[in-house]
């Protein structure tokens, strides 16, 4: 039995063990901030999906009913279910900026 634990003991030094402080947890919810609402003008600073990295007006993982208009320019990707504009999964490289914040 004590072989048993020993081994135990082993296994769990080898993979260690992930940090968690008591305060936070482990993976947090995304914020309110994640997403725009829907007031934002399309394409401005304000129309962003923190959660996704994408402009908010056209972030198909939070709205689905912009699919059919990605499908219908033939601009989708089947194996990842996201525009094939922003997989970043086929598209590595691509990279999808937040337009600037508007000078007053």
């Amino acid at each position: 039995m004590s072989l048993r634990f020993a081994w135990i003991g082993v296994w769990l030094a080898a993979c260690g063990t992930p940090e968690v402080s008591p305060v936070e947890p482990a993976v947090s919810a995304p914020s309110e901030k994640a997403h725009a609402s829907a007031e934002v003008v399309p394409g401005s600073h304000e129309d962003w999906c923190g959660e996704h990295s994408v402009p908010e007006s056209q972030c198909t993982q939070c709205n689905g009913s912009l699919i059919a208009a990605f499908k219908a320019t033939g601009d989708w990707c089947e194996e990842h279910g996201v525009p094939e504009s922003q997989c970043r999964t086929c598209n590595p490289d691509l990279k999808i900026e937040r337009p600037p914040k508007a000078t007053p």
